[in-house]
């Protein structure tokens, strides 16, 4: 285990992850110059295009008689789950900031969760070979950040591989090994899984005590099920098969799992005949946080969106979708995401990879809906909501927003955020003249036009992640859209109040510039009461 280092790599969309992953694949001998390409660990074509990480990997390589084991991470606040998980199963990450860019708020959000991890941090100074690089400011921002030593920041170029021989003798020397008992109860911590067409379901797992063997009996702990590890192996560019995985290293497990829903991420694996105590802390659901309407566009290709979704769902646990019908649109799926960008991401893989053309309703939150009689109701469709008589009051999901940006843009910003019933936590200055302001708001008021609408006002100079801060009673209506005096359920929505009229509005102008000769009229319920 002395010989063995997992790490992962953390920084803000576009720093320069994927590029720096590819670098150290290549000096290391792992990927072989004419199996070299741009983002290799990056397997969607969607991934590539748009310079994210959607999944995440894992992948083995061999420097200077070290095991070095890098588990990538997501790139989005979306996938914050998964990022937590592959963070739990390393000893030390690398801190990437972007020379010309600086500290971004992805880059805050990902190092707290770290920290929390007890995880060695190596700061990286990326893309210093550009023209518009000012390395010296941004040194000084990680500084204020880390509170580390000027020495202890690392300068490169993962475009040219200039400096990342240096950040390789660094994870040898600055992050420890792992620690673990390789004779004590199999203990081992999921944190991703693939789906394969031929093999099933394939786990990938850190084992944290213990050893695996080929053809042990193990169990899952959350899910209670029981499966034959039929093969294990270590994750080189190719999966490699081996008799045993022993604690401190990471692997594969294949046992014919056919559904997705069996493996969760932040599971446990331990023997059956051996088990350990309790499972690994920080296990929780995938829980979708946004839901839309999703319907197809010819009524007889209902089967085919719902085999369509059945087989995204094998890659992606997190995919929830419950089937339900409009007036307006006929038979559909009501599908839960983690986030706009995941629901984007499930739109255009409907299109690319099942041809599937698809009509997404107005996107929901969940809210939680109190009735006088006790009861508590989840509610992420408004067509779902009880009857005004019976709710007592309804709760909201409220997130903790991050946005850094110059301080030329911050009247414009605190203006967006109030509008949207955003709340001032904080504003403090990171270096010069850029600041972090934290805000409380509600969820519902971000996942229509919230992001564009902050990166237009900006000028592309602010960047934004958020967590859940929990719910909050709220004043709300549910706001009707009329088609000739008709009510269309699919283009219902619930907004609080005060924003009730103008959100109609806007609807009905954007409706009729798609049909210019159909008459749209809002229509607005009671008002739900709020409870404090």
């Amino acid at each position: 285990m002395k010989n063995i280092r997992n790490f992962c790599i953390i920084a803000h969309i576009d720093h320069g992850k994927s590029t720096l992953a590819d670098r150290m694949l290549e000096m290391t001998g792992t990927v072989e110059k004419k199996d070299m390409e741009n983002q290799v660990l990056d397997d969607m074509d969607l991934e590539k295009e748009r310079g994210i990480t959607i999944k995440s990997h894992a992948i083995q390589m061999n420097y200077k008689g070290y095991t070095l084991n890098l588990i990538d991470t997501p790139g989005h606040v979306d996938f914050s789950y998964e990022v937590s998980r592959s963070i739990a199963a390393c000893e030390g990450a690398l801190l990437v900031v972007d020379a010309s860019q600086g500290v971004q708020a992805q880059t805050i959000s990902n190092l707290y969760m770290a920290l929390e991890n007890d995880l060695e941090i190596i700061p990286v100074m990326n893309k210093c070979d550009m023209d518009s690089a000012m390395p010296d400011m941004v040194e000084d921002e990680i500084i204020d950040l880390l509170g580390c030593k000027r020495e202890e920041i690392l300068r490169c170029s993962a475009k040219t591989g200039e400096g990342v021989e240096a950040i390789l003798d660094a994870i040898v020397e600055r992050i420890p090994a792992p620690v673990g008992d390789k004779d004590a109860p199999l203990q081992c911590l999921v944190f991703d899984s693939v789906f394969n067409p031929f093999r099933g379901i394939i786990a990938y797992f850190k084992v944290v005590n213990g050893t695996m063997r080929t053809g042990d009996r193990v169990r899952f702990v959350q899910t209670g099920k029981e499966y034959d590890a039929d093969e294990i192996g270590v994750l080189k560019l190719q999966m490699k098969p081996t008799d045993s995985i022993a604690a401190g290293d990471v692997g594969y497990i294949i046992s014919g799992i056919k559904t997705s829903s069996e493996v969760k991420v932040g599971d446990t694996i331990t023997h059956v005949a051996r088990p350990c105590d309790q499972a690994i802390e920080g296990f929780q659901e995938a829980k979708p946080m946004v839901f839309a309407g999703v319907y197809p566009i010819e009524a007889e290709d209902y089967e085919d969106l719902r085999a369509s979704l059945e087989k995204l769902q094998l890659n992606d646990a997190s995919l929830t979708f419950t089937p339900e019908s409009s007036v307006a649109l006929g038979f559909g799926f009501r599908c839960g995401f983690l986030g706009l960008l995941h629901m984007e991401i499930v739109q255009e893989r409907l299109d690319r990879e099942f041809d599937m053309d698809v009509i997404t309703t107005v996107p929901n939150v969940s809210y939680k809906v109190y009735t006088k009689d006790g009861g508590l109701k989840e509610v992420h469709n408004p067509a779902g909501m009880p009857d005004l008589t019976e709710i007592d009051h309804i709760e909201e999901p409220y997130i903790r927003a991050s946005i850094i940006t110059t301080s030329n843009f911050i009247g414009p910003i605190m203006t967006l955020c109030l509008d949207k019933r955003g709340e001032l936590v904080k504003q403090e200055y990171i270096s010069g003249n850029r600041m972090e302001l934290l805000f409380d708001m509600p969820l519902g008021e971000i996942v229509i036009d919230f992001y564009d609408k902050l990166k237009s006002i900006s000028k592309g100079y602010a960047s934004f992640d958020w967590h859940m801060n929990g719910f909050r009673p709220s004043n709300l209506v549910k706001l009707d859209i009329l088609l000739n005096g008709e009510q269309v359920d699919a283009l219902s929505t619930l907004t609080h109040r005060d924003n009730a009229v103008d959100f109609g509005r806007r609807m009905c102008e954007k409706l009729k510039e798609l049909l210019p000769r159909q008459q749209f009229d809002i229509a607005i319920q009671a008002a739900i009461p709020a409870r404090r």
